[in-house]
């Protein structure tokens, strides 16, 4: 079971990483995905995607892994009404033109799985 586990622990940790790479190779899409009264649109994609890299930096160590698991998983919260916001509105994925509800709404859904494996590796 603790190979299992690590495993999903940098499974996931790979994940936010490259989550936070695409934040910056697709910032104008993922600025679409705030809503217009929200300034700051670019500036909160690149903060986003730096709190994506150091999260994954501070859930591969054990001594902060707990924490990092527990921040990640607010941090998964906090961005979640940016995915149920694109899914009503029909904005498509950041790296992509088309718009498939199905998927749009798939991602604010899946959220929940994702806190809770945060928070299932963290421990």
């Amino acid at each position: 079971m603790k190979i299992l586990k690590q495993f999903g622990l940098y499974l996931f940790t790979l994940g936010l990483f490259i989550a936070g790479v695409t934040h910056f190779i697709y910032d104008k899409g993922y600025a679409q995905m705030i809503p217009d009264f929200i300034p700051l649109e670019l500036e909160i994609v690149y903060m986003t995607g730096n709190t994506e890299w150091l999260l994954a930096l501070l859930l591969i160590f054990p001594q902060s892994r707990r924490a990092a698991g527990i921040a990640t998983a607010l941090f998964l919260v906090a961005v979640l009404p940016a995915n149920i916001y694109a899914a009503i509105n029909g904005i498509p994925a950041p790296w992509s033109e088309d718009t498939s509800l199905v998927l749009l709404w798939i991602r604010p859904f899946l959220q929940p799985l994702l806190i809770w494996w945060v928070l299932a590796v963290s421990k």
